[in-house]
Parts: C-alpha cells; sequence; structure tokens
C-alpha cells in the first residue's frame, strides 16, 4: 500500500523544512509506503529552495514535486496534487504547522479497517489539544459546517478541516474546480452525493497559528464558502458532481 500526503504550499519558507521532516519520519502502517506530494503554488519566498534541499537532504522519501507558474490558490495546488498522486491513499497536509502527522495511522485507521471511503480529522471533537484563538473564527467554522450538514445530509462537527484522507481511486473520480479555500465545502457536497459513501469523522489535535505567524483564510473566503455550499449541494448537475478520472493533467505544471 502506499499513501500520498498531498502538501499544497505558498510562502511556507518558515515552516516547510521542519513540516517535510515531520513528514518524512512519521510511522505508518506496516507495509505502507509513502509519497510527498508537494505543490508549490507560484511562492515569491524560498519555499522552492528549501523543497529542494529537502530532496537532496532526502533521497530515501519519494517527493512528487510540481510548480504552478501563476499563483492559483490552495484548491488548485489540490486538484494538481490529487492528479498527480499515485498512492493507494490520499490524505491532504497544510504546508504551515497547524496539523500533526503524527496523527496520520489515527486518521487512516477506519480506511484501513474496511470500514470507511473518506475520513475527516476533527478539530472540534474534543480529547485532544486545541490551540485557544480567534472567536469569531470558530463561530464561522460551526456556521459553516452546520450549513453544510443542512443541506448534504451529514452530521460533521469540522467540515473546513484540513485533514481529509480519501481511497484514492474515490476521490480521483470526483470533479473539483475551486481553486481557493472552496475546495472544503466543494467536496464535501460532492463527496455527499456518490452512492454509499462511507464517511467518518476522528478527532485531531489544533495547533492554530496567527495572522501574523502567516494564517492566510480571510472573511472573504468564508462569504465564498457559503457561496459554494449553496452552489454544490443545491444546484449542481449529476454531472458536475463525479466524473471519470482525467488522463492529462488539468494545469500546467514544471517538473524539477
Amino acid at each position: 500500500m502506499k499513501l500520498s500526503i498531498i502538501i499544497p504550499a505558498y510562502n511556507e519558507e518558515k515552516t516547510i523544512r521542519v513540516l517535510l521532516d515531520r513528514v518524512a519520519n512519521v510511522d505508518l502502517p506496516d507495509q505502507m509506503t509513502r509519497e510527498l506530494v508537494v505543490v508549490n503554488d507560484c511562492s515569491s519566498d524560498r519555499t522552492e529552495d528549501v523543497i529542494n534541499r529537502f530532496r537532496l537532504d532526502r533521497p530515501d522519501i519519494l517527493v512528487n514535486y510540481a510548480r504552478h507558474e501563476v499563483n492559483q490558490g490552495k484548491g488548485a495546488a489540490l486538484h494538481t496534487g490529487i492528479q498527480r498522486a499515485t498512492g493507494d491513499y490520499i490524505i491532504i497536509q497544510d504546508a504551515d504547522l497547524e496539523y500533526d502527522p503524527a496523527e496520520y495511522q489515527h486518521i487512516l485507521a477506519p480506511m484501513l479497517m474496511g470500514r470507511a471511503d473518506v475520513v475527516y480529522g476533527s478539530r472540534f471533537m474534543g480529547g485532544q489539544p486545541h490551540r485557544v484563538l480567534y472567536f469569531w473564527h470558530t463561530i464561522g467554522n460551526t456556521f459553516l459546517t452546520l450549513l453544510s450538514n443542512m443541506l448534504s445530509d451529514l452530521n460533521l462537527t469540522d467540515m473546513e478541516t484540513c485533514y481529509k484522507a480519501f481511497r484514492s481511486d474515490i476521490i480521483k473520480g470526483v470533479r473539483l474546480v475551486e481553486k481557493r479555500f472552496g475546495f472544503e465545502p466543494e467536496v464535501t457536497a460532492k463527496i455527499a452525493r456518490i452512492p454509499d459513501i462511507r464517511i467518518y469523522e476522528v478527532g485531531i489535535s489544533y495547533y492554530g497559528r496567527t495572522y501574523k505567524e502567516g494564517k492566510k483564510i480571510g472573511w472573504k473566503d468564508g462569504f465564498r464558502a457559503i457561496y459554494c455550499i449553496l452552489k454544490y449541494n443545491l444546484f449542481s448537475s449529476a454531472s458536475d458532481r463525479v466524473a471519470v478520472p482525467s488522463a492529462q493533467p488539468a494545469v500546467m505544471l514544471e517538473n524539477k
């Protein structure tokens, strides 16, 4: 078995080396290999230099690297990563240090036991460390999750979480279009409509960062999330939800 860890990165020179080392060193289930799918979304800082230094220092780690020539957003980077991933399972990992790769086994467990097709890591289920930060962000996340649940008929506690794990054949069969943070409500709406899909949630820790520390999501993304929840739950056609995976990447890439 192989796990593809998709890491979208934009101007993360301060954190990405630590993150890559953690992902490279984390214990995985027996007989599971790892592939780091790193997508540099046209960073203007030293992110690419740091990634290339890691590749030189760790030739034992399979790094599937792509760089966008124009900044397109997190969702677009994830589209590229999903297209390029070769693993049996896919997990999304932000390039900052808000989420702990040591929890991969915990997140993957329901799928490896044959019980789940998709697993969300919830920051709000309790029992794990959670940095106390922005009140209105929490209210916003709660509202967006509630609205998403009302329209998708799911009972998630954290729709906006970064940690989402998929069986590769499931996520590769979903046609995704949102290029920024609208990825989260879009993918949730579309996988919820797949017949007989099995979605699980597990509690995870969360080490959030401030805007001074590099947090990027803002209030405009919250309004876009509402739009995406309504659009992809109420107005998407069946053909827009699930598609045969494209044989050719939809994003022009430069391999290095």
